[in-house]
């Protein structure tokens, strides 16, 4: 494992989870109290951060908006293989069937709509929320780990110990859980850790375009939006939420590339 990758990148996840946890039963002051005297005021001794357009504490809103960004990541990324992983070993199992079509021309179709465009339908038709977020990126993160599960195990069914499990008697479902499964949890631990900072990035976007969780509960994208009127004369009203990003996506990918280089049998022999 490269640690000069999984420290830095470990050390920012952290720092990142310990402020949405701590935000349960701290924060400097309530994110739902404005304070119109001091709005906009500069990082200073009482608001480390300063305040936005409403007076209220930007540490406290970028330490409550770490959970909502979080939480909604987590659970798309849990939706994405919670339902991509079983379809993606069922297409395998039953690869060059009518099933396998099915599943590989319904990836081919969610892939064709981005989770913004999809966020929009729903939205539509529910209305804008953090629920409908989750749902719209986990739609999206369906089809990219039924392709990762699919792909990674066609490979192991000629393999010897898949041959073994069918002479004694074990069905396609059996072994794609006993045998392949196990051996692809490397790839999918890689892979969701990816698809977590892009469910970051997602659900600023959406917060930005005003489709993810709703006010009051803080959020960074909207964050972000609702500095960009103020940005010459508040500059640091976009610069600690964007930062907050940039910081939470650039750890995950650093964690992710050294899980990466650690669970690759091929690159341990390298070293």
């Amino acid at each position: 494992m490269k640690l000069q990758t999984v420290l830095p990148g470990a050390l920012l996840v952290l720092l990142v989870l310990a402020g949405a946890l701590l935000s349960y039963v701290w924060t400097p002051f309530e994110v739902t109290t404005l304070d119109i005297r001091n709005k906009l005021d500069t990082p200073g001794a009482t608001h480390w951060l300063g305040t936005d357009h409403l007076g209220r504490d930007i540490l406290s809103m970028l330490m409550v908006g770490a959970r909502t960004s979080i939480a909604v990541a987590l659970v798309a990324v849990g939706i994405g293989m919670g339902v991509g992983v079983p379809l993606g070993l069922l297409a395998a199992a039953q690869r060059q069937s009518w099933v396998d079509e099915l599943i590989m021309r319904g990836n081919d179709l969610v892939f064709a709509f981005p989770a913004l465009l999809i966020a929009i339908m729903i939205t539509a038709v529910f209305g804008p929320g953090a629920v409908n977020a989750i749902i719209a990126i986990g739609i999206f993160n369906i089809p990219v780990f039924a392709r990762l599960t699919r792909g990674a195990t066609l490979s192991l069914w000629t393999r010897e110990f898949v041959l073994a499990a069918r002479v004694a008697g074990k069905g396609a479902l059996r072994i794609s859980v006993e045998h392949l499964l196990p051996n692809i949890t490397n790839l999918l631990i890689v892979q969701g850790t990816i698809q977590f900072s892009l469910g970051i990035l997602a659900e600023a976007g959406l917060s930005y375009v005003g489709l993810g969780a709703q006010p009051p509960i803080p959020s960074w994208g909207r964050m972000l939006a609702d500095s960009q009127t103020l940005i010459t004369l508040a500059p640091h009203l976009a610069l600690f939420p964007g930062l907050a990003i940039v910081i939470t996506v650039l750890g995950l990918n650093l964690l992710g590339d050294g899980l990466r280089d650690w669970l690759d049998p091929r690159l341990r022999r390298e070293r």
